[in-house]
C-alpha cells in the first residue's frame, strides 16, 4: 500500500496517509520483535509465520533466505534477490565461502570438501557462481580456488 493509493479513500490525505503506513510498519516490528528469543522454526507455517509481516505488503517479488541453527532457531535473514511481478533480480552474482580451522590445519577435511562441492552446485542452479572457499587458519589460509578445486 503506498500513499497514493490510501489517499483515494475520503478523508484521508497525504499526512495521514503517511501516518497511517508509519503505525503499520511499528506493527510489523513489533510483531518481528515479540519474545527475545530466537524463533524455531519447525515447519512451513513456521516460514509462513516469520516472513509474513516483513513480505505482506510489498509491491514487488522478493527473495529471502533464513538461516537457522542446529536447534532450528533463526539466526539470520538474509533478502537475495528483488525484483517486479514476473521474477526477482539477484543481488549476489557471485559469493565466497569461508571458515575457520581453530586447530592450525589448513588442510580441507572430507566435510569441507563436500559441503564445497554442494554448496558449487546449488549456487550455479540459481546462476551464482562459488568463486572460493577459503579456510583460515592463524595466520594462513587455505582457498580452493587457488588450489583449482572450484
Amino acid at each position: 500500500t503506498t500513499v497514493d493509493e490510501l489517499c483515494h479513500y475520503k478523508g484521508i490525505g497525504p499526512a495521514k496517509a503517511i501516518t497511517i503506513l508509519a503505525a503499520s510498519e511499528l506493527g510489523k516490528r513489533r510483531k518481528e520483535e515479540e519474545g527475545k528469543e530466537r524463533k524455531v522454526i519447525l515447519s512451513s507455517r513456521d516460514v509462513y509465520q516469520y516472513f509474513y509481516p516483513l513480505m505482506c505488503d510489498l509491491p514487488t517479488e522478493e527473495c529471502w533466505v533464513l538461516l537457522l541453527n542446529q536447534a532450528s532457531k533463526v539466526i539470520d535473514r538474509i533478502k537475495i534477490s528483488s525484483g517486479g511481478l514476473v521474477s526477482t533480480l539477484k543481488r549476489a552474482v557471485a559469493m565466497a565461502l569461508c571458515h575457520n580451522h581453530p586447530s592450525g590445519s589448513m588442510r580441507p577435511s572430507t566435510e569441507d570438501d563436500r559441503l564445497t562441492e554442494h554448496l558449487d552446485k546449488a549456487a550455479k542452479v540459481m546462476n551464482i557462481r562459488l568463486i572460493d572457499h577459503v579456510i583460515l587458519t592463524d595466520g594462513k589460509f587455505y582457498s580452493y580456488a587457488d588450489e583449482g578445486k572450484i
